[in-house]
């Protein structure tokens, strides 16, 4: 492998993910891998140092995930985290208990002392709030390892083995919660393993155009742009690499917000040079759609719709030389959740036609997370309210209009939504939110508007705070706020007399409503 990597080894653990964006977020390049990889490929691709996750099993499981404990005798530095953390213990015959009540147990912030000669604690303070998530835990480490941290329920909260540059931790250092856990992986990344942080985004941008220019040659690239980050940076860089070899295909099926049809296609006829092809289509989804109102009905029609009105597209005119995709790296991640590995079907992977023969797919963006593919399309010159857009569902509006889908109840949400966003913007509460949107819940309800008696749409506002949308928290809007953007949408949004706020966390709501 010709940059430096680390491996992510995973357990199943929930964090998966964000340890890999905490590795790269110190400028090196890392993978996540299933613990069901073979050793010979962790020997081939050589990487400077390897973490494993945690996880919701239990060591003392024989259905539990293992790994050879060949992998510590590879000489490759080794941090274990949690459940990562006891398998390392247990292998290397350390003694794991099984926790028979809750007095082991430990989740969530716990105060935690380090101490001794452990290279990933020297510039930290003797104690710290870490972030722990576990019932069982190691009793006794292993023959030359020593005891790092401990906590009050927990006698080994960290243990090391300098000499063979195995580490381990019980809490989690990848979130946030944890003090100085950023400082922690950068020690493990830089002292231990002794990276020297190259994995920078203009280089990736500069190495992505020359493989494309490379690979494309003089032939002609077609790219499926939604508007989205992903698809929108895709067509960006490879933009860069070929011009007006790429064709974007944009279908415009009339459930985007207001006016977003006209900002993706200024943006990409303005500030890059291709061909841009779009298919305004909304009549014909509002057709199939009619009298649906079941939420999956509604997106299997919206999904297979999108797929012919796309494909038809191409037969027409575009299936031969290289299709490209905007897949990013949680795409195609392998979980190593379960008895074997499961690869995660997502909407940036798309299924080609057997009568569409191109040559190759190309997937610029397929080694990047999310956070990396915004900085990449800041550094490309994408207008920063695309590059950050918020997360947008792939039927779009159709699973914010709940029941039956109208051109009249997709114009309402529209027009609501816009209203909230531009609240929002003015004044500069839009930064402090990971998303939020308006939804038209299918209820009417009795009102009085100029002292006659209404009985019209209800709005719901839907806002919330999160780091990674595995959880999230209703976002405390200041009411001020909330009162101007109801009395506006009520007095600016036709056939709307109430406007609600949702105030559900994630659990036990979602953050969508259908």
């Amino acid at each position: 492998m010709d940059r430096e990597t680390v491996i992510v080894l995973d357990f199943g653990g929930q964090y998966n993910q964000l340890i890999a964006r905490r590795v790269r977020e110190c400028n090196v390049y890392c993978e996540i891998l299933p613990y069901t990889t073979d050793i010979q490929k962790i020997k081939e691709l050589a990487p400077k140092g390897i973490i494993f996750t945690g996880g919701p099993n239990s060591v003392y499981d024989e259905s539990s995930p293992h790994y050879s404990a060949e992998i510590f005798e590879l000489g490759i530095p080794i941090l274990g985290i949690c459940y990562g953390c006891q398998l390392m213990a247990h292998a290397l015959g350390g003694v794991v208990n099984s926790a028979v009540d809750n007095s082991s147990s430990e989740y969530g912030r716990t105060e935690t002392e380090y101490f001794g000669d452990n290279i990933l604690f020297e510039n930290i303070h003797s104690r710290g709030i870490s972030w722990m998530s576990h019932r069982d835990y190691i009793s006794r480490v292993p023959n030359g390892f020593e005891i790092n941290a401990k906590t009050e329920k927990c006698p080994v909260a960290a243990m090391s083995n300098h000499q063979k540059k195995l580490y381990g931790v019980q809490f989690h250092p990848e979130v946030n919660h944890t003090e100085y856990g950023s400082d922690m992986l950068r020690a493990f990344l830089y002292e231990v393993c002794g990276c020297k942080g190259e994995w920078k985004m203009d280089s990736f941008i500069d190495d992505a155009v020359e493989k494309i220019r490379q690979k494309v040659g003089n032939k002609g690239v077609v790219l499926g742009l939604s508007g989205g980050v992903d698809s929108s940076v895709a067509a960006a860089i490879i933009s860069r690499a070929v011009g007006k070899q790429l064709t974007c295909v944009f279908v415009d099926q009339g459930l985007m917000r207001k006016d977003e049809g006209d900002f993706v296609e200024n943006t990409f006829t303005k500030l890059f040079d291709m061909n841009f092809v779009r298919i305004n289509c909304q009549d014909e989804f509002l057709s199939k759609l009619k009298g649906v109102s079941e939420p999956e009905a509604k997106r299997k029609i919206i999904g297979e719709e999108f797929y012919k009105v796309f494909w038809n597209k191409i037969r027409e005119n575009y299936g031969s030389g290289f299709f490209a995709q905007g897949t990013i790296y949680p795409d195609r991640i392998e979980s190593g959740k379960g008895d074997a590995a499961k690869i995660k079907t997502h909407h940036n992977q798309v299924g080609i036609p057997k009568d569409i023969c191109f040559e190759d797919v190309i997937e610029p963006l397929k080694d990047l997370f999310k956070d990396e593919v915004r900085a990449v399309g800041e550094k490309l010159g994408l207008p920063h309210e695309l590059v950050w857009r918020q997360p947008f569902p792939g039927p779009g509006l159709g699973v914010r209009v709940i029941g039956e889908i109208t051109a009249e109840r997709v114009k309402i949400l529209q027009e609501a939504d816009a209203v909230l966003r531009e609240e929002m913007q003015s004044c500069g509460y839009d930064k402090k939110m990971s998303q939020f949107f308006a939804v038209l819940p299918g209820v009417k309800t009795v009102g009085v508007m100029g002292d006659a008696r209404t009985y019209s749409e209800l709005v719901a506002i839907r806002a919330v705070t999160t780091d990674d949308f595995m959880t999230a928290d209703w976002a405390k809007i200041p009411y001020d706020i909330l009162e101007r953007v109801s009395n506006r949408i009520i007095n600016e949004v036709e056939h709307v007399n109430r406007v609600v706020y949702d105030i559900t966390s994630k659990p036990p709501g979602t953050v969508e409503w259908e």
